[in-house]
């Protein structure tokens, strides 16, 4: 059984390390572009909502790059998500392993990116004249652990499903961008009518980009939006294990 775990370990490791050199081939170049992609989407909200709407908020820039940081990483994983198997059918045919060791893989790396953009945060709050809170050093770390387990299901679901539905990757991209405005991530949540706000919960992501979002800019964490946040995760996780488990027997099969 140890072997076994070592094994495993062992491989989600070779695998991460593969990604991670086809994400970042051109160096410190590779970086920059990762962190471009978020920094344009804040530019353009921020010409659309404050420029010309006039949204009257204070530090919009910094309200921006806290949601949207975190948000790249749930969306970079998912999008992904429809082609993982696929992209690794080589290796799923020819090496005995449990499969979904490579979307761990893919979404670890996500993860280690994530990790690697926070420091821009950290410069944004400084050049708006903050700094990062205590409450940071453990934050941090259950925020990770609960959106880890979100994405992992999600995404596990999604590239098990899209191997029999392949449409399913396009229906993918629709969804994610539906989920982007409706999460409050480039608008405030006091903004939403009071008779709907509590509705906001019902959207799985809400809760936990909050909660991202004033560990960043406030160093506060809610109680029961990290509940929620990870009832929603395990949810996710086990839904997704439960279809990839029905599933996996037949992946040699249609790869």
């Amino acid at each position: 059984m140890h072997h076994r775990t070592q094994h495993i370990i062992d491989l989600v490791v070779v695998l991460t390390h593969k990604e991670m050199k086809v994400r970042y081939k051109n160096n410190v170049l590779g970086y920059l572009w990762s962190i471009v992609h978020p920094l344009a989407f804040a530019f353009v909200f921020f010409v659309a909502f404050k420029v010309v709407m006039r949204i009257d908020m204070e530090n919009y820039t910094l309200f921006l790059i806290a949601g949207l940081f975190p948000w790249q990483w749930f969306s970079n994983s998912v999008m992904a998500a429809p082609t993982v198997f696929l992209n690794n059918a080589s290796i799923i045919k020819k090496v005995n392993f449990p499969r979904s060791v490579v979307m761990l893989a893919a979404v670890l790396q996500d993860a280690i990116h994530y990790i690697l953009s926070i420091p821009v945060i950290v410069l944004f709050l400084f050049i708006f004249h903050q700094r990062p809170s205590l409450s940071w050093l453990w934050g941090i770390p259950m925020l990770m652990a609960i959106q880890f387990l979100m994405t992992y299901g999600v995404s596990l679901l999604i590239s098990s499903i899209n191997l029999f539905f392949r449409d399913l990757e396009r229906l993918t991209g629709i969804i994610i961008t539906f989920m982007f405005y409706l999460t409050p991530i480039i608008y405030p949540e006091t903004m939403i009518p009071e008779n709907y706000r509590d509705l906001i919960n019902l959207n799985p992501l809400s809760p936990l980009m909050i909660s991202w979002r004033k560990l960043f800019l406030e160093g506060t964490i809610d109680p029961l939006s990290i509940m929620t946040s990870f009832v929603y995760a395990l949810v996710a996780a086990a839904v997704g294990h439960m279809v990839y488990k029905r599933l996996v027997w037949k992946f040699a099969e249609v790869l």
